[in-house]
């Protein structure tokens, strides 16, 4: 499953460079690439020195603000921080569609940037396609038709740029903002026109080459943790003998199982409890409480929760937390977030957890906590819970269906040893998840230092 991404040594005209293998840091990366001859003092700390044939300007001769209204026949357009300023049919997550009158929209082009209500996070929007925009947002327009806004989108976007940017933020109780009004005195870098569109060039072919090797891993990632779930679901069902007689489970969504195993409703296994509700001032002071969260983002419960509550002796015995049960999800606005399991290995002392839970606490010997942690956790749940449960104004998932949730019982000996070979393919396949992410962080550290560097006249590429 894992291919290694090398290529060519990160310099002026290579490819992306062994980021992948971490051999290689941006810093050291960054080196191989050719600087000016001379530089100069810029005045203004996030730019530093600037090479001597740059100017810097203020950023109110080079750009306005525009307010241009009455275009309510314009395409209507999202302003993003990963795509910049686009059509609304183009953004996957859109916003609810606005109301009322479209002619208080501001007319924007192709070319112009957007401060956006998010800009103080991560920078001003290129915008790639005319249209209207919310009054909400400025609209900048450049003076001059030596700007070149290819590397503009670039300057605007980097770290550098972004750490001006907070000189600039207002609202800080009703929510930050960027006011252009402080923002036109900040100043802009000026090369030359040519080398504008050289530095542009540069940085679409080379952040495009990083792109690719990022999505390359994300995809490597998204088959590991495929691969992991097929194994998981496999051994739970059908056990480690390949050889081994099978026989109906009786439900699709499990398939066969060996023939020498019980399949049993969770019900007849032990019982369930759905968690303690209360108001607002139960919580935050107190015994351990076990959260929503705490569930639904582990997949074995953690030994030590954040969450307090003033939990009486009669709530901790009846909301107890102890060695073998497991913890699903009950309620959540959509189905997909219901029924994830989190196994509790280990007691916590005195806890209780919340209404938003159901435990399951087995009373029988047949099934074992560690079988329960990937057993309840296989792919097939989802299909499970999914298929039977019922949707109203938000997903529930009730103590009745999860009580006929079937459960395949392997003999107690084969469970651990089921449990002990996913433990080792876990390990191995988290560990491939957790070196793509590395890499990939690194690929993103040197896809933002390249940037900086390059926009601010620290690396020569033209």
């Amino acid at each position: 499953m894992m291919t290694n991404l090398s290529g060519a040594n990160l310099n002026n005209g290579s490819a992306v460079g062994s980021q992948s293998e971490g051999r290689d840091s941006p810093s050291n990366a960054l080196a191989a690439i050719p600087k000016y001859q001379a530089y100069k003092d810029s005045g203004v700390a996030w730019l530093g020195e600037l090479p001597r044939q740059w100017d810097a300007i203020k950023m109110k001769y080079l750009y306005r603000d525009t307010s241009v209204k009455n275009k309510a026949s314009e395409t209507l357009l999202s302003v993003t921080q990963t795509q910049g300023v686009v059509p609304r049919e183009w953004v996957e997550n859109r916003m609810v569609m606005p109301s009322g009158n479209l002619a208080s929209f501001k007319f924007i082009k192709k070319g112009d940037f957007a401060i956006s209500l998010r800009s103080f996070e991560g920078g001003l929007e290129y915008c790639h396609h005319d249209g209207i925009i919310s009054p909400a947002y400025t609209v900048l327009k450049a003076k001059h038709s030596l700007l070149c806004s290819g590397y503009y989108k670039y300057l605007f976007k980097s770290q550098a740029f972004i750490s001006e940017l907070q000189t600039s933020v207002v609202g800080i109780r009703e929510g930050k903002n960027i006011s252009y009004e402080e923002l036109r005195y900040s100043l802009l870098p000026i090369p030359k026109p040519q080398e504008q569109f050289s530095i542009a060039n540069f940085l679409d072919q080379k952040t495009a080459q990083i792109d690719e090797a990022i999505a390359i891993k994300e995809k490597q990632i998204a088959l590991l943790k495929e691969r992991k779930q097929i194994i998981i679901q496999k051994a739970v069902t059908q056990g480690l003998n390949p050889n081994v007689p099978m026989k109906g489970s009786g439900v699709d969504w499990m398939g066969k199982v060996p023939k020498h195993w019980k399949v049993k409703k969770l019900r007849y296994l032990g019982n369930t409890q759905n968690g303690i509700s209360a108001g607002a001032e139960y919580f935050g002071e107190g015994f351990p409480f076990v959260s929503y969260g705490d569930v639904y983002k582990n997949r074995v419960l953690p030994s030590y929760v954040k969450g307090l509550a003033k939990s009486s002796s009669g709530d901790q015995k009846l909301y107890s937390v102890l060695s073998g049960d497991v913890f699903f999800t009950r309620t959540s606005e959509t189905v997909d977030e219901i029924g994830f399991a989190s196994i509790c290995f280990e007691a916590i002392d005195r806890a209780t957890f919340a209404g938003f839970l159901i435990r399951f606490r087995t009373l029988s010997t047949e099934l074992t906590k560690e079988f329960s942690k990937y057993y309840f956790n296989a792919p097939m749940m989802r299909e499970y819970f999914v298929t039977e449960m019922n949707l109203v104004i938000r997903a529930s998932l009730s103590q009745e269906l999860l009580k006929n949730l079937l459960v395949a019982l392997p003999p107690v000996k084969e469970q651990m040893k089921i449990f002990e070979y996913l433990e080792d393919i876990s390990e191995k396949i988290d560990a491939s998840i957790s070196l793509q992410i590395e890499q990939i962080g690194k690929l993103k550290e040197y896809k933002s230092s390249l940037i900086n560097s390059a926009v601010t006249g620290k690396i020569k590429v033209a």
